[in-house]
């Protein structure tokens, strides 16, 4: 008997459908997993530099910690845009729980965007591998960073961030028995995945807190 799934949100990317069909299809973990979690679904925020700044909050910390960080992080200026950022102060920045390096990584990134160095109107236009060499030439931008925002911002479907420590934990514990996983194994995994490894992605996160994630 076919698993009926709930209808998603109106704001699901246009693909959300055909991509848990297919993963349910050809993945045996995606077919017990994506049921579970009734209709929620990937939704983009809207705002590049929001998305970038959450991003950057949330390198190398759990989700929790980021969350905790972001909202505190988030009462300080007026309204989370690059001009109002980069008129904080440092001290103000690290009683919020963010580091010092953390501070100058969103300190460059208010100022790629004030000075119009990013070229918003055309990442739509773009493949994923050029956004991501656009935007590991701002300061504390890398791949994984620029992932999250592909997957976040720009809901692309098939982005496989093979750094993220969730994903790396998320498949160690539902496909190898809780073994450490390498590299090639997690590539091994979402070979069934393609071309939707954003939506198994996600999914493989809410395994882990069934909170969304959202960056």
């Amino acid at each position: 008997m076919a698993t009926v799934l709930p209808d998603p949100s109106p704001d699901a990317p246009g693909y959300w459908v055909d991509a848990c069909r297919h993963l349910m299809k050809r993945d045996r973990v995606m077919k017990k997993l994506i049921p579970q979690y009734g209709g929620a679904c990937l939704q983009s925020r809207g705002d590049a530099f929001v998305t970038l700044a959450r991003s950057i909050v949330g390198q190398q910390i759990s989700v929790k910690a980021a969350q905790s960080v972001w909202d505190r992080f988030e009462k300080l200026p007026r309204k989370m845009a690059p001009a109002q950022v980069l008129k904080l102060k440092v001290d103000d920045m690290r009683a919020a729980g963010l580091s010092a390096r953390k501070i100058e990584y969103l300190v460059d990134l208010a100022l790629h965007f004030a000075n119009d160095q990013v070229h918003v109107s055309q990442w739509a236009e773009m493949d994923d591998e050029a956004i991501i060499a656009e935007l590991v030439a701002i300061r504390g931008i890398g791949r994984w960073t620029a992932e999250m925002f592909l997957i976040f911002h720009l809901m692309r479907p098939n982005v496989l961030p093979l750094d993220d420590i969730g994903l790396q934990n998320g498949i160690s514990h539902a496909y190898f028995s809780g073994e450490p996983v390498s590299r090639s194994e997690i590539r091994e995994v979402a070979n069934s995945w393609a071309p939707f490894c954003s939506v198994a992605t996600w999914y493989i996160w809410r395994s882990l807190d069934p909170l969304p994630v959202s960056y």
